[in-house]
Formats: structure tokens, C-alpha cells, sequence
């Protein structure tokens, strides 16, 4: 059966495909490579021995998206195409409304028409805010985002709640926390584009020496080391979990409307030091920093909890923090060896 996966060679969208192609699904990608590379779909093919079917274009085209859909027999939906970076979305908040929102609608409208159902929307941990009790369960109430990334998410939330109601589709929202490492094959992993906005990726190219020193963006939390505290989910756990909730959805005979919510995490919360010195162990290596002024829309603290997605998807995070540590540092070998 077809899936589409939109943003399909993203970083969470690319280990995706190769969960869904492992668990033999077909897989149909929509990216516009404004945030990834096409040799990623080389090295899907590389992992799996099969080549995704691949559509380069915008999503808001909305022309061609209907073309996806009368070439294929689509059974659902895994849609990852998004703007991503909390600091870039408060410069450029009209951007982010436009590319985050219309190209979800554009799909809803396809699903809408061809009566089609089982649609998963790549959410975020930022649709909480601030909570004010930790950990993060699927009840804590919302607040208004502290970025327009974290509005947008928010926001498409509420149209998928509503697309379900009105025409009686299942769906799930998958609000993830902070997703970290490579594929174990180091062919597939984060590829940030100028000056990383995520931790992880900055770490790696500071201890790489692409970047001087890390930025670390405050250290005066209310927090044990004064650093901002995450979950950080290993991605390859994070992408089995899309599986999961697919074939949840498709296995629900009902005629009733659907609309499942999971937190994805680890359960555990981690400061940026503490990463920083994770990554240092687990690949002996160095990683120098500086302490900046906090950034613009970052919170203090958040980390899931995760009984309902091991409850109802039986599902769980598996991998440990320097594990997943020890596989950056190998992708980022893979692509220095690209360079040379």
C-alpha cells in the first residue's frame, strides 16, 4: 500500500521512508530540497535495496500535488514538510505561516475530495509552551507558543482536529521532542543549512572545527547547571514510532472520526551541558563553547512523558543519549568523507 510522505528526505522524514520501507510499505516522496539533498534518496536506496518513488516540488503547487494523487493509489499520509528553525521563524513569521500551513491545507483538500483517511501530522513538544508541571503528558494544556514555528504547529494541530470532526477521518498527531543522531549505517542523518539552529548539529560541527566554538544560549535557568533542559530522542526510535502509529490508524475498522495524540520521547530530561559532555565522551573528543545571552523564543525546561505511546503503540525509546551521541560523530565522518 502507498504512503506519502511529504519532506520525505528531510532528517526525521528520510528515517522515516526506511522504517515504512522496512515494514513493506510503498513510499511515495514530496520534498522541494529546500531543506534537504537528493543524495539522501540514494542512500535510501543504499539501506533498503528499494528506491522510493520521488516528486521535487513545493507543496503549495497545488497543481502537482493533484498529480501525485491520480498516479497513485495513496492510503495515507505522513507529513513532515515543514519550516523547523524556533529562531529563524520569529525573522521571518510570514514564511513560516505560509509554507507550515498552506501546504497542509493543499494536502487536506486532496484527502478531502478523494475521501481518503489515515494521516499523521509531525507535530512538536513546542505546542505546550512553558508547561508548568514536568513531565509533558498529552493532557497538559496548551499555550500560546513562545515562536511562530511553535504556532504553526499549534495551529495545524487545530485544522487536522477539525478535519477529522467534519468529515469523519482518522488521524494522529505525533508531538515530538528533541530528535538527535544518525541512521546506524551513517548514510542518512541531520544536514543543517548555514549555522546549525539545533544543538546537536552545532556540537558536531564545532567539534569537527566547521564552527569556532559552540554557542550555548544562556546559563542562567532556573536549572540544575543553569543550561536549558530537553528530552532528545534518538531518530531512529522516533521514525519506528511513525510505523507504529500508521498501522494503529489503519488497523482502527471503525467509521468513526479518529484523532490520536502521542508525546515522543525519551521520558528523561537532559541540560545542554550535559549533552555537550555526553558527546564529548562518547567520542573522546572536544567540543569548546561560549556562553551567549538566551535566545528569543527558547524555554526552560520540557521532557515527555511517554506511558500512552507505550500503552497504545507499544512503543518506546530504546536508545540511550551517548549512543545516539557516538552515531553524530559517525555521520559527520560520512560527510567529511563526501568533501574529500
Amino acid at each position: 500500500m502507498a504512503i506519502l510522505v511529504t519532506g520525505g528526505l528531510g532528517y526525521i522524514g528520510s528515517h522515516t521512508v526506511v522504517e515504512l520501507i522496512n515494514n513493506n510499505f510503498e513510499v511515495i516522496i514530496v520534498d522541494d530540497l529546500s531543506n534537504s539533498e537528493k543524495f539522501i534518496l540514494n542512500n535510501i536506496e543504499e539501506i533498503t535495496g528499494r528506491r522510493p518513488i520521488f516528486y521535487p516540488f513545493d507543496l503549495k503547487r497545488k497543481e502537482l500535488l493533484a498529480q501525485v494523487f491520480n498516479a497513485h493509489h495513496i492510503e495515507g499520509c505522513i507529513n513532515f514538510a515543514a519550516f523547523k528553525a524556533v529562531g529563524e521563524s520569529q525573522e521571518k513569521p510570514v514564511d513560516y505561516y505560509e509554507n507550515n500551513l498552506f501546504s497542509l491545507i493543499n494536502i487536506l483538500q486532496e484527502f478531502k475530495s478523494r475521501n481518503l483517511s489515515n494521516f499523521i501530522f509531525s507535530s512538536s513538544c513546542t505546542v505546550y509552551g512553558q508547561a508548568d508541571e514536568m513531565p509533558i503528558d498529552e493532557n497538559t494544556p496548551l499555550k500560546i507558543p513562545e515562536s511562530v514555528y511553535g504556532k504553526t504547529k499549534q495551529m495545524g494541530e487545530e485544522i487536522l482536529k477539525d478535519f477529522a470532526q467534519a468529515y469523519n477521518r482518522k488521524i494522529c498527531l505525533l508531538r515530538y521532542f528533541n530528535p538527535i543522531g544518525a541512521h546506524p549505517s551513517s548514510l542518512l542523518g541531520e544536514l543543517p543549512i548555514g549555522i546549525p539552529n539545533n544543538l546537536v548539529p552545532y556540537v558536531m560541527q564545532t567539534a569537527a572545527g566547521i564552527r569556532e566554538k559552540l554557542n550555548i544560549w544562556g546559563d542562567d535557568y532556573p536549572t540544575e547547571d543553569g543550561t536549558a533542559v530537553r528530552d532528545y530522542i534518538y531518530v531512529v526510535d522516533l521514525a519506528k514510532a511513525h510505523v507504529a502509529a500508521l498501522k494503529k490508524l489503519m488497523n482502527d475498522n471503525s467509521n468513526d472520526a479518529v484523532t490520536d495524540i502521542f508525546n515522543l520521547g525519551t521520558g528523561k530530561g537532559s541540560s545542554v551541558l550535559e549533552v555537550v559532555k555526553a558527546f564529548e565522551l562518547a567520542n573522546n573528543i572536544e567540543v569548546p563553547y561560549q556562553i551567549c545571552d538566551r535566545r528569543e523564543g527558547d524555554i526552560t525546561i520540557a521532557y515527555a512523558n511517554v506511558s500512552k505511546a507505550e500503552r497504545e503503540l507499544g512503543w518506546k525509546s530504546e536508545t540511550s543519549l551517548e549512543e545516539a551521541l557516538k552515531t553524530v560523530w559517525e555521520w559527520q565522518k560520512y560527510l567529511a568523507s563526501r568533501i574529500n
